[in-house]
């Protein structure tokens, strides 16, 4: 497809001051960084001498926080568990400028926790503090009430489901329902546990993996893709289907053309050291990637963003593949800020 980067840099401009609800699972993702230069006498495993750590908003927050950097109001609506990582994930929202009353905290679960030893920029374990079981009745039902609160003063919302819990069948459909009447589009990352959830949805944003797993066969040549493409929009009765493919970029599909489009990756080098670095190396050819967590988060905020301001589907889609496409050159659990994106776009040229 024609890119034109003049009108792409216009639309950039238009996406801050959107309002954004983000309802899924909330995580914390913690960072271990050393060094690592002998192997354990214990075991055929790197030691890793300790340096520092740090931690952010991880899963729906990393998408939350992801649209708080590109200048949007955000909404946040999950469960935490009552504890440490659940207080320290309210005051990381805060910090953020976000409001946490949508936030419940649950004393009967525990908050996920991911904690990533990282040496040399490469990560060498990831620990994880979890569990999924689906939310209790009395807690579904605060939930549900604090999101159908809020939708009037929302532009879109974003469902981030990491099959945690938070996500169920009964509260993505009344949630959809109530989105669909009030007019609110919905934008979804699905997850594969809960195959007829989220129909209805305006935009599914998934991975090949997870495009593979609904429509029932592998996906590998464009080919694939094509014939996917038209059956994940069946199968979510949704406006519109973009499966992200890493290095291969992006596939857009939508009702009104379901034969849809391809999105390639960009091409641009762009090098971080620390989660949230600011500093950048730029090149002509090829890139470096470091890491691909959060990719897609960074994918489904910049097309909320997008959508809630009434930019054509072809155009979000552009949009939020450059957005991957800076993220996946920073170590860790990273955002893309308005600068960095319109850089990105501006090379689209």
């Amino acid at each position: 497809m024609i890119i034109d980067s003049r009108r792409l840099t216009r639309l950039v401009k238009t996406l801050r001051g959107r309002r954004i609800g983000v309802a899924g699972d909330f995580m914390l993702d913690r960072y271990v960084w050393g060094s690592a230069t002998r192997l354990s006498p214990e075991a055929p495993v790197p030691v890793v001498d300790f340096k520092t750590e740090s931690q952010v908003l991880g899963g729906a927050g990393n998408v939350a926080r992801n649209l708080s950097a590109l200048g949007a109001e955000v909404f946040p609506f999950g469960v935490t568990g009552d504890d440490e990582p659940g207080r320290e994930i309210c005051s990381l929202l805060k910090n953020e400028g976000m409001a946490t009353k949508g936030i419940v905290a649950d004393a009967s679960r525990i908050t996920t926790v991911k904690t990533r030893i990282v040496a040399r920029h490469q990560q060498i374990v990831r620990v994880d503090r979890e569990r999924r079981e689906p939310l209790s009745h009395t807690i579904e039902e605060s939930l549900v009430r604090r999101i159908k609160a809020s939708l009037g003063k929302l532009d879109a919302l974003v469902i981030s489901d990491y099959d945690k819990g938070v996500v169920t069948d009964p509260l993505a459909d009344r949630v959809l329902t109530e989105c669909h009447r009030r007019k609110v589009p919905v934008l979804v990352k699905p997850k594969t546990s809960r195959l007829f959830a989220y129909r209805g949805a305006t935009v599914i944003a998934c991975n090949a993996k997870e495009a593979g797993f609904f429509v029932a066969q592998s996906l590998g040549d464009d080919d694939s893709f094509e014939d996917a493409g038209p059956k994940l929009l069946a199968h979510f009765g949704c406006s519109a289907v973009v499966i992200t493919r890493g290095p291969e970029g992006l596939n857009v599909f939508e009702e009104a053309s379901p034969k849809g489009f391809h999105v390639a990756a960009t091409s641009r080098e762009i090098s971080y050291a620390r989660v949230g670095q600011a500093g950048a190396d730029h090149a002509s050819h090829g890139r470096q990637v470091f890491d691909v967590t959060g990719a897609g988060d960074t994918v489904l905020s910049v097309l909320a963003l997008a959508i809630a301001a009434r930019v054509p589907i072809r155009d979000a889609a552009v949009l939020a593949n450059a957005g991957a496409g800076v993220v996946v050159g920073k170590l860790g659990t990273s955002i893309v800020t308005p600068a960095e994106l319109l850089a990105a776009v501006r090379d689209l040229a």
